[in-house]
């Protein structure tokens, strides 16, 4: 059990440019690179994999948990928590605990140049933060404008397969999809995640699947056996890069274009 009495601390000035910093999310950690903060970092979580100076980082948790003796040790003075993929009671002993804690989960494709300029200003790289920002503002805003006035898409984005799982309103795939100016087939879904059958997506006539890379998800499901799907008939199914598309990064540029492409192919058929 930690000491509380021990190891609480005041919150970390905000005026002073943090220097030993924690980030509880693969998403995190590319940000602070992107805006020339990755050498501050002293520890993250699993599956925090770029760039790859990133490998070299130690690990003190992931979605399971936080090693809290670990964060006392490295004495950080930021944490860069992530509310939908750290445990809500770890986030909240760490705030217990007097941590200088930021969370960072953005929800849409706008939120990551804004949280790109906050981080900035946490680690006073507030000039290259900027810098980023506005360039992946300019990128987003030029796929938008390109895709809009062309024919929408019926999209199946088929999240996993066993059990079968897609995307809805207000996830934040449905935000990449909405970019490139697809039809997500099941937007009205009743939850963000929602599990669905097969047979629901028959009754979508979805023009394009579009899966992970991840081999389990891919194998999961044999789309040739329905080719009453136009998506299956047409040979649209496209696996694209689940990092590049799941993660809240600069690099999730590459992934909505990524998609955009796959919707491109099937517009030209």
């Amino acid at each position: 059990m930690v000491n509380k009495d021990i190891v609480n601390k005041a919150l970390v000035d905000k005026s002073i440019p943090a220097k030993r910093v924690i980030a509880l999310s693969p998403h995190a950690v590319e940000m602070l690179y992107a805006i020339g903060a990755g050498e501050t970092i002293v520890a993250t979580t699993d599956h925090a994999d770029f760039p790859e100076q990133a490998k070299n980082i130690p690990s003190i948790g992931g979605y399971y948990g936080i090693q809290m003796e670990r964060v006392i040790e490295l004495n950080p003075d930021l944490i860069v928590v992530w509310e939908s993929g750290n445990k809500m009671e770890d986030i909240g002993q760490l705030k217990q605990l007097g941590f200088n804690v930021f969370n960072s989960d953005p929800k849409s494709l706008d939120d990551v140049a804004k949280e790109l300029e906050q981080l900035g200003e946490l680690t006073g790289n507030q000039q290259q933060a900027k810098r980023v920002a506005n360039d992946y503002r300019k990128q987003l805003s030029l796929i938008r404008s390109e895709n809009q006035q062309k024919p929408a898409v019926k999209v199946f984005y088929q999240l996993w397969s066993t059990p079968l799982m897609t995307v809805s309103k207000g996830s934040w795939i449905e935000h990449i999809i909405s970019a490139c100016h697809g039809e997500n087939v099941f937007i009205d879904a009743a939850s963000e995640y929602p599990q669905i059958s097969v047979e629901n997506v028959l009754l979508t006539g979805a023009e394009v699947i579009l899966q992970s890379q991840d081999e389990g998800n891919v194998i999961g499901v044999d789309w040739s056996t329905w080719p009453e799907l136009p998506a299956v008939k047409n040979n649209h199914i496209y696996q694209l890069n689940a990092d590049l598309l799941h993660r809240a990064s600069p690099r999730a540029i590459l992934g909505v274009q990524a998609l955009c492409d796959a919707l491109d192919n099937v517009r030209a058929q």
